[in-house]
């Protein structure tokens, strides 16, 4: 899996996110164990104090669960990540309207256009 990571957030807060979007896509399904703060951190090539800021992140959000002998789990909550995955469409949703609008679009222009595409 690669980690894109860019200088202009946290570091940890990009991580959060990025395992967030692992966790909604089902590539970390509900139940699953997640792997260790080292392993993570090694293979995002950060330390692992970051890396353990953005499970902390994901565990404040409800998204992770940490068991002292099982490690950290992703959650079996379906509403929290129900929840959660709104939430991410919202902020994808908002995000392609405010781009066209910069093109000049409204936001009625926009839907209809989104509403032609097919997939």
């Amino acid at each position: 899996m690669d980690w894109n990571l860019t200088g202009d957030r946290p570091i940890w807060l990009q991580l959060s996110e990025q395992m967030e979007r692992r966790i909604l896509t089902g590539i970390y399904p509900p139940g699953s164990r997640l792997p260790s703060v080292r392993e993570l951190a090694a293979e995002a090539g950060v330390n692992p104090n970051t890396m353990q800021r953005a499970l902390a992140q994901l565990e404040q959000e409800g998204l992770a669960k940490a068991d002292r002998t099982a490690g950290r789990q992703v959650t079996q909550d379906t509403a929290v990540l129900e929840t959660a995955r709104r939430q991410a469409a919202q902020t994808i949703i908002q995000t392609y309207f405010s781009a066209m609008e910069e093109l000049g679009y409204t936001k009625a222009q926009a839907a209809a256009l989104a509403g032609e595409e097919e997939t």
